[in-house]
């Protein structure tokens, strides 16, 4: 069957068509992106302003006619951090569902990090043992850990790189000071949540999903994206501590000039750099894989896993 998966995220709105079918991998059909940034469109009060809903409504609105025109079955729509802490989030979904007919969930952190430790769990494989996986958002940083599909522990944090950049960053670069009391804050937040993490028990693999962590790893040495999803790719502490330094103090036009780095995401790395650093320091980890798939892919493995099925598909469907 062919599915649309329509994200809406504290950076980017995405729409992705798969073609998918229960039991097989989601083989990517389309995909349509815009970067929105919905966490700037928000005022003073924490309100979605109107420009930025009127920009949602328009993507959704075009996102539902370019659906149809791929032939989806089932668009699943979700929305994340910026649209989930909005004051007038509920409002706004249900001002697009009128103007466009699309049910737009609201996605809690735990379930974004349940759905991504999905993802990373197909991925990998039983074979991986349990698992640790960081995801780092615009909005929220999604901890989860375990031996199954489903995670013993799955944390959100109000870590990701969007947010982070605009409440704590004035300047470009942003001041000494700055980065120093914003080490300290994220390193204080993950901190609280590693206990509940490891008492379950220590990583046999630790991964990393998300632009944040993609990019971060590309400026880090590993493989460029047009090498395709089967290339091993990882980032070592190492060369992550050194890259939080560099890039704390570099502009984000020189930011941009790295490899693998885009133009809007550069201004908001240095952010996430730190992050990743806190977490790959306080959680120990040597090395991170990076997985290809995360929160859209976990959404669509899921509703993949709720077709219904027959008994006679257990012998493939035949009666011989």
């Amino acid at each position: 069957m062919r599915l649309g998966v329509l994200d809406i995220g504290s950076n980017t709105v995405h729409l992705l068509v798969v073609d998918a079918h229960r039991g097989a991998r989601p083989m990517p059909a389309y995909s349509h992106k815009v970067d929105l940034r919905l966490t700037e469109h928000l005022d003073k009060d924490q309100k979605l302003g109107r420009e930025g809903i009127e920009r949602l409504g328009s993507f959704v609105e075009e996102a539902v006619h370019l659906a149809e025109d791929k032939g989806v079955e089932d668009l699943l729509a979700f929305a994340t951090s910026a649209v989930r802490e909005a004051a007038n989030g509920e409002q706004v979904l249900a001002e697009i569902d009128k103007r466009c007919g699309v049910h737009i969930a609201v996605l809690s952190g735990r379930d974004e990090a349940r759905l991504t430790f999905l993802a990373v769990r197909r991925w990998f494989g039983w074979s991986s043992g349990r698992l640790l996986a960081f995801d780092i958002g615009g909005g929220s940083l999604e901890i989860a850990a375990g031996v199954d599909e489903e995670p013993d522990v799955a944390v959100s944090l109000p870590l990701g790189a969007g947010r982070l950049t605009r409440d704590w960053f004035t300047g470009d670069p942003p001041a000494a000071d700055e980065v120093r009391k914003l080490r300290k804050h994220v390193r204080t937040e993950i901190a609280r949540t590693v206990g509940d993490v490891v008492r379950f028990g220590e990583p046999n693999r630790a991964v990393a999903t998300s632009k944040t962590f993609k990019q971060l790893a590309r400026i880090a040495g590993a493989a460029p994206s047009n090498e395709g999803p089967y290339v091993s790719r990882s980032l070592s502490r190492q060369d992550m501590a050194d890259w939080a330094a560099k890039l704390t103090s570099m502009k984000s036009a020189e930011r941009a000039q790295l490899s693998g780095v885009s133009e809007g995401r550069a201004a908001q790395l240095a952010a996430g750099a730190l992050v990743a650093d806190a977490a790959m320091d306080l959680f120990e980890v040597d090395r991170l894989e990076v997985c290809p798939w995360a929160l859209r892919e976990g959404v669509i493995l899921r509703r993949l896993d709720l077709l219904p099925g027959r008994l006679d598909q257990l012998n493939g469907g035949s009666d011989q």
